[in-house]
This record gives C-alpha cells, structure tokens and sequence, in this order.
C-alpha cells in the first residue's frame, strides 16, 4: 500500500510539475496563442458541459477502439502462425515487410477512395496501423518461447496443441500485450491524422476547425483530452503486460 501510495505521489508530482512549466512559460510569452493551464481548464469545463467534448472524443475513442480490435484480432492469429511454422513465416513474412513500411497516413487518400468520409475509411486506417505491430510481437513472442520449457512438456506427455495452449500461448502473451501498447500509441496518432483530413466529428476535426477561427483555447483542450485518454489506455496495457509478465514470463 506504502509502495502504490508513492507511485500515485510520484505521478501526480509529475503532472503537476508539467502544469507548472506550462503556466510559466504561457506567463513569460504572454501571447493569445499560447494559454494558461487555467485557461484551457475553464475552456475544458465549458465544452463538457454543452456536450461538445463527450461528442468529439466519443466519436475519436469509437474509431479507435473498433479499429484496434479488428487489428488485434486479425493480427493475433496471424502472428502465432508466423512464429509457429516456417512455411507460414516465409509466406507471409514478405507481405507483413513490404506493407508495414508504408505508413497509414500515406494510406489517408487510398482509403477515402474506398470507403468515403465515413466511420470505414478511419475504422480501416486504424486496422491498418495496428495488425502489422501486432502481427510483428506475437511472432517474436512464439519464437522466444524457452526450448527447454517445450522439452519439459513434451516429455510430461503433452501434445502440440497442450504444449500450444499451456507453454507457447501464456509465455506469448506479453510480447501480445506489447505489441498491442505500440499499435495503440500509433492508432491515436492515425486517428486525428484521418480526422484532419476527412471528418464530420472527432478531435481531430476539432482541432482543424479551431484552427480556422483561431480557437487555440479549444485546441489544446483537444490535446490534453488525447494525452490523458492516450496516457490511461498505456496505462491499462502496461498493468497487463507485468500482470503477465511476471506470472509466464520473464520478460517485461
């Protein structure tokens, strides 16, 4: 308990030493363009309570999270596949290289062509972002897994599939979690991109049209609702990668 209570003292001396550089610099600039912490806060309180904040990171956190999922769930198998056999690894592994460096912001233009302005066009950027990390982890999570601890099982008696389900899969999971933290990072940063471009609602497009009537206040509303929903979702998977890590694994 003294240990978390610590923890929390550190994180919250963290952020307010960040809020207190912030005020002073907005202080010594003096400048419309740059506002206080207070400032951005009464802005923050004002959007809340007309709805126009629950409304626009709503609709950014849907996108991400239908994305994300869709990404994870197909990058996941495919992942396991690739660590687990070398026919399937020397199939694939070429096309997950070859797209992986094409970035999902190239692929903004591509997929307003296929899906329009719509929920699709975001919902398959932030596929597209996510399943290639993914994919990337998981197979090095498999391929990581102890040969010792596999000997170990199978001369236990266990079969593929147990050896599969009970050693390679558990001792996997980190890298899994890993990967998906990284995919969720860039997810957050394809997703105002596309939302730059082409939007009806989201941060994103409320960045952009703040920014035509020179509402700075409400932009860095938006940027501070980004950091704290991006900070809380690292967070989430942090907890979950040592939760694991420390139950299967070593690595951490």
């Amino acid at each position: 308990m003294r240990a978390s209570l610590r923890s929390v003292a550190i994180y919250l001396l963290g952020f307010a030493s960040l809020f207190l550089i912030w005020h002073v610099a907005a202080w010594l600039l003096g400048s419309v363009l740059f506002p206080t912490p207070w400032r951005v806060i009464v802005k923050a309180v004002e959007l809340a309570e007309d709805g126009t904040l629950w409304e626009q990171s709503s609709a950014s956190l849907g996108r991400i999270v239908a994305g994300f999922a869709g990404g994870s769930l197909i990058g996941i198998p495919i992942g396991l596949a690739i660590g687990s056999f070398p026919i399937v690894r020397r199939l694939l592994e070429p096309y997950t290289e070859f797209l992986r460096f094409i970035p999902a912001t190239a692929m903004i233009t591509v997929a307003v062509i296929w899906f329009g302005i719509g929920e699709g066009s975001k919902i398959f950027l932030i596929i597209y972002t996510t399943v290639f990390i993914v994919i990337i982890n998981t197979a090095a999570g498999v391929s990581a897994v102890p040969i010792n601890k596999i000997r170990a099982a199978r001369s236990l008696g266990a079969g593929p599939a147990q050896v599969f389900f009970y050693v390679a899969l558990p001792a996997t999971v980190p890298y899994i979690l890993t990967g998906m933290r990284l995919a969720m990072a860039n997810s957050f940063v394809t997703i105002i991109a596309a939302e730059l471009v082409a939007a009806n609602n989201g941060l994103g497009k409320m960045i952009w049209d703040s920014r035509l009537y020179m509402l700075v206040d409400q932009i860095f509303v938006a940027l501070l609702v980004l950091g704290l929903l991006g900070f809380a979702a690292d967070r989430l998977f942090r907890w979950g990668i040592y939760a694991f890590a420390g139950r299967f694994s070593p690595v951490t």
